[in-house]
């Protein structure tokens, strides 16, 4: 096969598609981590459970858009049972009790989703309106591929202006630094926790609503999907949201053009990528030492 640049520069933009799933997920990762310091294994099933809730709600009302309101509201409900009945308990008490009980929990929800839907695949089509192409000057590409990656830009610079401009964004930076000081000035910090933990849980269920229409659903897709974003949120720094952008895409693209040069070591490059990133910068891109301690 021909190698052209035009066919690197698709395949790059495929990649930044592929970005923005792990940026979805690796950013709720990283936001329940650096503010409770919890391992949360249950996370590809929260991505998991909101591609169902979507397609589930998808089939009575036809409307993507309340497909991708349910997927969020539903993963972000069952993350907040989760923290406030299960996790919370275990908080103090190390960082291996919550990540065991939360790797209960990721298989819990599978098998729930094994007898509510079968192991069989569930897929969900797109909407006309997201359909077709867009000439990029080197080629076409997939409209609902380009509103991903754009949607995603504009998440994340709400997201960004929510934790720098707003008080919630101050607490939450305040909490993640020193929680004590939060409990002096009033602030109940178990809410604050309640609402961090259903966010990123409701931002994992975004993610897997928004890849269905790619790769379909099936009970274990959550499985792929957090490793890869563990591996991102460590090549970006445990914690840090700018390195789990950062490193989404890069991976995502990454991941993408090894592909096209090597298909055979297409899974191995990511574990390659943080490798080399470790070597050099071993927290991360953006991590801090001292997290875990």
């Amino acid at each position: 096969m021909d190698i052209t640049l035009d066919l690197v520069l698709q395949q790059a933009v495929t990649g930044l598609a592929l970005g923005a799933v792990y940026v979805l997920v690796a950013v709720g990762l990283s936001l329940i981590f650096g503010l409770l310091t919890v391992v949360n294994f249950a996370h590809g099933a929260f991505f998991m459970v909101g591609a169902y809730a979507g397609i589930a709600t998808h089939e009575y009302t036809g409307s993507f858009l309340a497909a991708g309101v349910a997927a969020v509201v539903v993963s972000a409900l069952i993350g907040a049972f989760s923290e406030r009945v299960l996790v919370r308990p275990l908080y103090g008490r190390g960082i291996d009790y919550p990540l065991l009980l939360t790797f209960g929990i990721s298989y819990v929800l599978v098998d729930a989703a094994r007898i509510l839907f079968g192991r069989q695949g569930l897929s969900i089509d797109l909407p006309e309106a997201l359909q077709g192409g867009i000439d990029l000057g080197f080629g076409y590409f997939p409209l609902y591929r380009m509103l991903l990656v754009a949607g995603t830009l504009v998440l994340l610079a709400l997201l960004w202006l929510g934790i720098e401009r707003t008080r919630w964004g101050l607490i939450i930076r305040a909490g993640a630094r020193d929680p004590l000081i939060l409990r002096v000035l009033g602030v109940d910090v178990s809410r604050v926790w309640l609402a961090i933990f259903a966010f990123g849980a409701g931002l994992a269920g975004l993610a897997g609503i928004l890849a269905a229409p790619l790769r379909g659903a099936t009970p274990e897709m959550g499985d792929g999907v957090l490793v890869s974003a563990f591996v991102v949120t460590v090549v970006g720094g445990m914690g840090s949201l700018a390195g789990a952008v950062v490193a989404g895409f890069g991976l995502g693209v990454a991941v993408s053009l090894t592909t096209l040069f090597a298909p055979a070591f297409s899974d191995l490059a990511m574990f390659v990528f943080m490798a080399i990133v470790l070597l050099v910068r071993p927290n991360g891109l953006f991590g801090r030492a001292g997290l875990l301690s």
